[in-house]
């Protein structure tokens, strides 16, 4: 299957949702406890979505006419990264990788995202450096850790 990116527009909007807290919930909550699952669910409501989408720095990769992942890029910086989990092994993480790469190069020299400890090993084969480590207290006295990547385009 060929990944299809293409920019998100305001009828994706329950298809971005879906991809994101379908793979938080899938996947975060073996890494992190429930209070930091859930305070990385209140960072992607569906407002911050929609504006996103708004602004025209989200996108979806939508092989065969599906929704099956999702990247947004704001300048400089990969965020809201996600592929729903029967998707993931099969390259469409690296595939909205290298195209939000290929956004940034185009004004920017340097990469940056925060990675959660799920994706980590993804960015470090891709070659991105760890410079900050930063945690966020969440419910419970629970935390949210992750660290701040960079990487030279």
């Amino acid at each position: 299957m060929e990944p299809k990116i293409r920019r998100a527009l305001p009828e994706d909007l329950s298809a971005v949702c879906k991809v994101v807290r379908e793979t938080i919930r899938a996947v975060y909550p073996r890494y992190y406890p429930a209070g930091a699952v859930e305070l990385f669910l209140s960072y992607h409501s569906d407002e911050a979505i929609a504006a996103d989408i708004s602004e025209g720095i989200v996108f979806v990769s939508e092989p065969e006419g599906s929704v099956v992942g999702t990247v947004t890029v704001r300048r400089d910086e990969v965020c809201r990264m996600f592929v729903l989990p029967q998707f993931q092994g099969r390259g469409f993480g690296g595939e909205l990788l290298r195209f939000a790469e290929s956004e940034i190069g185009k004004s920017f020299g340097t990469a940056r995202l925060d990675a959660s400890l799920s994706a980590k090993g993804l960015y470090l084969r891709r070659n991105y450096m760890t410079i900050d480590f930063s945690r966020k207290t969440a419910q419970n006295g629970d935390f949210l850790c992750y660290d701040t990547m960079i990487k030279r385009l």
